[in-house]
């Protein structure tokens, strides 16, 4: 049998141990992982006849190579060439030739953006450019919105850096005619969302609850209703990954009371923040009426200027149907009808051609469908939902992945199935699964 795995050693002309071996251990090395060789016999298992690796070897192997175990582990047949979808976009037969900045020089530059947002805040003559520039900007606007829920966000930080700094610019031009001011300070708060966005994912809660206000200062300028209501719903996403549900609820209700008359889907979003909030609280009567009223109101919705741009300015019937099962999941609940959910939810997002696609919301299903197996005492189960989730590569492992991967380690440790050897396995992997370098490369 002739793997996948085969296939991409054979390319680079590995077909020994030996030869095996380096790249292997630079890529355990990255990951942290110590005493991971596998033997000469265990190695030719894989190659020669294509015997799937253990646990101990998988994530090794994945981040080597830069495919999920399930594709390296297809058959290909003979004489044909495959097509396979990389994890991340580097090239699997250098998977980490280019992977983006290192955590201290992103950490460095959003300082840096932080600063340069306060300076404006603090007195930037912002008072009187060519439709062409406006065109660019809004260009920029629109594929960095498409890309960020996408792509890792180390291959677009510095891109959205710059946009934010080129907005800022023009703001400060001297040259906008009031007629313009509104649409550009629009493009600031949506980038300054992005941006704050991008913060809480590496897990600097203080620049983005910074970069938040800024986007809340835009919106206000722009007298926009909806992305004033975004913001709100940003902090609550901010506070909710700090595991602060309390204040997380209190944002979301703030920006529900802004998004009352609005028919957009943001604030559908604010019922599902709510909900989600309330669920770690433990109130389930608010998870109760949050999800009834999200429901009630999705076949009102008029899409807006906000949905229009997508990503995450937008939230889908799928993103609702996750939403709603997670805070299930967070009240403990498990069961037969809501595993159906859960499953359907990931099913929803396992198509990466699908507009509405995000590598963070099928990873955040997928650990929500592991937490509802457990609650059903399915321990294999959950390890079967989790595996795709610890075998991302770093690059794609922000702040709400690992938390959301944590919540399950947690789940294991008080459950009744605690001591049975699948779920110390399972616990075992989630401890190695990297807390460092949030949504960075290794």
């Amino acid at each position: 049998m002739r793997t996948f795995f085969r296939y991409i050693l054979e390319e680079q002309d590995i077909r020994t141990l030996d030869d095996f071996l380096p790249p292997y251990r630079k890529a355990a090395a990255q990951l942290g992982a110590e005493n991971v060789d596998p033997s000469r016999s265990t190695f030719e298992a894989w190659f020669y006849n294509g015997r799937r690796p253990q646990k101990t070897f998988r994530r090794v192997i994945v981040e080597m190579l830069g495919y999920s175990i399930a594709d390296l582990w297809t058959e290909v047949p003979a004489g044909t060439v495959p097509d396979f979808r990389p994890l991340s976009s580097t090239s699997p037969t250098a998977p980490h030739a280019n992977l983006g900045m290192d955590l201290d020089h992103m950490k460095r530059t959003g300082a840096m953006a932080v600063q340069r947002a306060k300076q404006f805040l603090l007195g930037a003559d912002r008072d009187r450019v060519g439709d062409d520039t406006l065109g660019l900007l809004n260009d920029d606007l629109v594929r960095l919105v498409g890309a960020y829920p996408r792509e890792p966000l180390s291959e677009i930080w510095t891109d959205l850096l710059e946009t934010q700094e080129q907005v800022f610019r023009t703001l400060e031009s001297g040259r906008v005619r009031p007629s313009q001011l509104r649409e550009l300070h629009f493009n600031a708060g949506v980038l300054a969302f992005l941006v704050a966005k991008g913060f809480n994912d590496m897990e600097q809660r203080d620049h983005a609850s910074t970069m938040a206000r800024v986007a809340a200062s835009h919106a206000r300028d722009a007298e926009h209703d909806g992305l004033s209501a975004l913001v709100e719903g940003l902090k609550s996403l901010i506070a909710f990954w700090a595991d602060k549900p309390t204040d997380a609820l209190h944002y979301a209700r703030q920006g529900g009371h802004i998004a009352a008359n609005l028919k957009g889907t943001v604030g559908l979003w604010l019922l599902g923040l709510e909900a989600r909030a309330a669920a770690v609280l433990g109130d389930e009567g608010t998870v109760r009426s949050a999800n009834q009223l999200s429901t009630e109101r999705r076949d009102r919705v008029v899409l807006d200027d906000l949905d229009e741009l997508g990503g995450l300015l937008t939230y889908s019937r799928e993103k609702q149907l996750y939403y709603s099962v997670e805070a299930e999941a967070l009240l403990g609940h498990g069961g037969a009808h809501l595993a159906a959910q859960a499953e359907d939810a990931v099913r929803a997002f396992s198509d990466p051609e699908a507009p509405f696609w995000a590598f963070g919301d099928l990873a955040g299903t997928q650990c929500d469908l592991a937490l509802v197996r457990l609650h059903s005492e399915d321990v294999e189960g959950a390890a079967a939902a989790l595996r795709p989730v610890l075998d991302l590569p770093y690059s794609h492992r922000n702040n709400g992945i690992i938390v959301s991967a944590q919540r399950v380690r947690q789940a294991l440790m008080s459950g009744p199935a605690r001591t049975a050897i699948a779920a110390r396995q399972l616990q075992e992997e989630i401890e190695i699964f990297p807390p460092r370098r949030p949504a960075l490369p290794g």
